[in-house]
């Protein structure tokens, strides 16, 4: 392909609207253009790497046994309110009327679809196991599209499920997906770390999340110094040995108190009574705190560590208010809550709703005194000379007992990992980092199946629920990622595996017969051994040449100039090494074949 054939509109300076390196690039590069929020358009070069990833996509979910199929993008409100996901998923799914007035929805995923499908053809233990998967475009109204193709409105993914007969049957399929999701990501180039995960509005018994770490990532994780453990924020635990304590510092000197004062909760010295408080078998004693309404105010106010304070956050469940404890210096993990409860919606309330609860403003809610229900961190349990919310204006309490003073329904890990938190596993410490979610692979059991009656005879001639898992890639997400991960100061450095050209053809000089021949011959010579071929000739200065094939990153660059032909050479520069190699022109073509194949 000659340059001057296609459109690859490449720009100098970055573009205001993008906001991570990779998203610049693209756009840079001339990959892709953004036509509203969320939503881009690929253009030649764009789409030619788009395609070469789904193909290793396909090859190996082919070559895991998999069958492709394609399946509507569009789909009737019905069947979601079959899977009883239709209010679950809520404002994120794109609605709209047909001219019967039906109200259909753009698919956000295909589980419904697919699970529909597999009630009326799957109905013998002979037809199976079965994985079905497809590379389709979804629809999600994001609140805020961002990054690029990392949170789109509209993006290309490949999702597959399985159906087996039993669990252990399940387990064989998600293992399948889950090693080809491994090889896929290695032929792309990219650098994946594997992370329990939480299902979400899947459901689902067990989850895991390839994360491509980047610092620029959207999502959080922690994985173990020490073992292989690794999870994604909303799943990870922390270790819940009596006495293990963080490693994680924050810096209270404002308050007064010494690194080893905060260490561990210990008797201190109330300044609003002078009294030693913390102590065991001290009843409850309201203390003054005007206008403190923050865990960092009040640890102040008082001079006492903010662990030694405990939050009570009022959140509504399934509509219903209930009261959160947790240690001061933590923050809530609402999916665990969800969990540990076994329910849908976790929100936090709203002041009106905490004032009519607690009897008090937001910032004074405390757990003595409170008529509904209270669930606690599992930290917290037997925690006593405690600092907690006096359900009054301006006032808390010191030395409450929780075990003692308040009637706790069930502790349960609540709280979110940081880093610093010591391992579940083992004694290692957890570090938290940054990556992009570019695979998810999910253990549905039987949620859908019973649903949609999607049930089996077995060998006895019994119905049973087909057992299914599920696995999507975001392959326009993977794409930017990989663009993420290989790059420099310059540009893009692309993985021969998905680069839109694995070489790169300069004549330096197009009005230099002699050059262009060169350049047109070795193009010609490398198509003909199936290498694909950009030949840049474009009457353009050699400094913008040379930019524009760092800004492109096309793995091999061969320049042909006067100078270079003055020897019977031609340049030969792999795009990540910073010296070129001067190649006889009739060995150019070898070299090229020799750095391309097996890349």
């Amino acid at each position: 392909m000659r340059w001057s054939e296609t459109v690859i509109p490449t720009l100098r300076d970055d573009p205001q609207e993008a906001e991570i390196a990779s998203h610049r690039l693209m756009l840079r590069a001339g990959l892709i253009r953004k036509l509203a929020g969320g939503l881009y358009t690929f253009l030649p070069l764009g789409l030619r790497a788009l395609r070469k990833l789904e193909q290793i996509v396909r090859e190996e979910m082919d070559r895991a046994g998999a069958l492709e199929v394609l399946l509507p993008a569009l789909q009737p409100r019905e069947i979601w309110d079959q899977s009883k996901r239709y209010e679950v998923m809520g404002d994120v799914m794109f609605k709209l009327r047909d001219r019967q007035d039906r109200t259909m929805v753009l698919g956000p995923t295909h589980e419904e679809v697919i699970t529909q499908l597999a009630s009326r053809e799957l109905k013998s233990y002979r037809q199976f196991p079965k994985i079905f998967y497809q590379i389709q475009t979804k629809f999600r109204d994001e609140i805020r599209p961002r990054f690029g193709l990392i949170r789109a409105k509209e993006f290309i993914m490949k999702d597959a499920y399985s159906f087996d007969t039993g669990w252990d049957e399940a387990d064989a399929s998600y293992q399948a997906m889950y090693n080809a999701y491994s090889r896929i990501f290695e032929r792309c180039g990219l650098k994946t770390t594997v992370v329990e995960a939480d299902t979400g509005t899947m459901g689902g018994k067990w989850s895991h999340e390839f994360m491509a770490l980047s610092e620029s990532g959207e999502d959080s994780l922690v994985e173990c110094d020490s073992c292989k453990y690794a999870a994604n924020l909303e799943r990870a635990e922390r270790s819940m040995v009596r006495g293990q304590r963080s490693r994680h510092w924050r810096d209270n000197r404002a308050c007064g108190a010494t690194r080893s004062e905060l260490a561990t909760p210990k008797a201190w010295a109330c300044p609003a009574t002078g009294e030693v408080r913390g102590q065991n078998g001290k009843e409850p004693e309201e203390v003054a705190t005007p206008g403190m309404k923050t865990i960092e105010q009040v640890s102040c106010f008082l001079k006492c560590g903010p662990e030694r304070l405990i939050k009570t956050l009022i959140h509504l469940v399934d509509g219903k208010p209930i009261a959160i404890l947790i240690p001061g210096d933590r923050d809530v993990n609402e999916s665990k809550v969800s969990r540990a409860l076994n329910v849908a919606n976790v929100a936090l309330a709203d002041a009106q709703t905490i004032e009519k609860v607690t009897g008090a403003p937001v910032g004074f809610a405390g757990p003595v005194g409170l008529n509904i229900p209270i669930y606690a961190d599992v930290g917290l349990n037997g925690y006593e000379g405690a600092v907690t919310g006096a359900n009054k204006i301006d006032a808390h309490l010191v030395d409450v007992n929780l075990d003692r003073d308040t009637e706790v329904e069930a502790y349960h890990d609540l709280c979110l990992v940081r880093d610093g938190d010591p391992c579940p596993h083992c004694k290692g410490v957890l570090h938290e980092k940054r990556g992009i979610e570019v695979g998810h692979v999910f253990k549905l059991g039987t949620k859908y199946s019973e649903s949609f009656d999607a049930f089996y005879l077995d060998l006895n001639g019994q119905r049973q629920p087909i057992v299914m898992g599920c696995y999507g890639i975001g392959v326009t997400r993977t794409l930017q990622a990989v663009i993420e991960q290989s790059r420099d100061e310059n540009g893009i450095v692309w993985p021969m595996s998905v680069a839109p050209y694995r070489v790169l053809v300069l004549a330096l000089n197009p009005a230099h017969q002699e050059s262009m021949q060169t350049a047109e011959a070795l193009v010609r010579g490398l198509e003909e051994k199936g290498i694909d071929v950009l030949l840049d000739d474009r009457d353009e200065r050699p400094g913008v040449k040379f930019k524009d094939a760092d800004l492109l990153g096309i793995p091999v660059r061969a320049v042909v100039s006067e100078r270079s032909l003055a020897k019977q050479n031609v340049e030969i520069k792999l795009r990540t090494q910073e010296m070129a190699e001067l190649v006889n022109v009739s060995e150019a073509e070898t070299r090229i074949v020799s750095l391309c194949v097996g890349k």
